[in-house]
């Protein structure tokens, strides 16, 4: 019984804790003088992806019987980012999506799942005996997301020296980020990791112990129950910049986090130890490609191109449902 309930306070004080280090972060780069958009790349992105980041981490450092749990919380991560936390922010505001979120950041999205099925399909294309994320695999996905954070520091670049910068939203970012000292700064970074830690560690012992006790699959726990309560972070901040009817960081926060799950995060965890990747992941991995093919087709669908609206989150949280539904047969 104490088990579950540090599982679910484990959920809370990991989402309190990525805010923290968010809200620190941010306070120190304003500090420094750096750029409020760098912060939001660097800072923001990873502190909404660090719930995922520590559940890989300990997942990986634990006994080999929660190796699946990594892969099930990313993949379920990225569908439940695209139709769930995507499908209830456009049902709150019809959400305008830029044309490099269009055209470079929800391809590079899809590049991340289509990449991940490849180096996990060693049983399908080399005829092995098991499918195994091994290190250089890992090592693949992490130079990955080097090229991707290169490109995207590089284009904040360009449109900060560009005359379309748009500077009131620069102005808005940084009047809505405190300027605390540094001991206050020190402290919620300080109680941001503590919260990360024992939050992390509190969710995987209780999610091992919860597919003992009811014979889930490792994979099931990690698609559904792990994947939404490491997605909340993603779901406040879409749902709170929906309401402000600000659509870049509604959809950019999404897309970006689904490409960190994968090449970063999938990548230091593969690093750390060879993840066995199960035949029975294949399904869930073809949702999660599907999910981005849908999102990026809902772009050029409608009455209106380049734009998420209410009955598209509507199909959006139908198709969750569903995959949800499945889930809970196949298990």
């Amino acid at each position: 019984m104490i088990t579950y309930i540090l599982f679910v306070i484990g959920f809370v004080i990991l989402v309190k804790g990525a805010d923290f280090i968010v809200d620190g972060g941010s306070a120190m780069g304003l500090r420094l003088k750096i750029s409020s958009l760098i912060i939001g790349l660097t800072v923001v992105a990873l502190g909404t992806s660090a719930p995922e980041l520590m559940v890989t981490l300990f997942a990986s450092a634990s006994a080999s019987e929660a190796s699946q749990l990594v892969i099930g919380n990313i993949i379920g991560s990225n569908i439940a980012n695209i139709l769930l936390v995507l499908g209830v922010a456009s049902l709150i505001f019809p959400i305008v999506v830029r044309r490099d979120v269009i055209w470079v950041q929800i391809p590079l999205s899809l590049l991340a799942v289509m990449t991940l099925g490849v180096i996990a399909s060693d049983s399908i294309l080399d005829n092995e005996a098991v499918s195994i994320l091994t290190r250089s695999d890992g090592i693949i996905l992490l130079l990955f997301f080097t090229v991707f954070l290169y490109y995207t520091i590089a284009q904040v670049r360009r449109q900060r020296s560009s005359f379309y910068t748009d500077v009131a939203a620069e102005q808005d970012v940084e009047t809505q980020t405190v300027q605390y000292s540094w001991l206050k700064i020190i402290n919620l970074i300080t109680l941001g990791l503590l919260g990360l830690f024992f939050g992390g560690r509190w969710i995987v012992d209780g999610a091992i112990r919860l597919s003992q006790d009811l014979n889930w699959d490792q994979s099931f726990v990690g698609l559904t129950i792990v994947a939404v309560g490491t997605s909340l972070p993603e779901l406040a901040t879409s749902v709170v910049a929906a309401f402000k009817k600000n659509a870049d960081i509604a959809v950019g926060n999404i897309v970006g986090s689904n490409i960190v799950n994968v090449f970063f995060i999938l990548g230091v965890g593969a690093v750390i130890k060879p993840i066995p990747f199960d035949a029975h992941n294949y399904p869930a991995l073809f949702v999660a490609v599907l999910s981005s093919l849908v999102l990026f087709a809902a772009m050029f669908t409608g009455p209106k191109h380049h734009l998420l609206v209410r009955p598209t989150g509507i199909v959006f949280l139908v198709l969750y449902a569903l995959f949800i539904g499945y889930s809970v047969i196949a298990a």
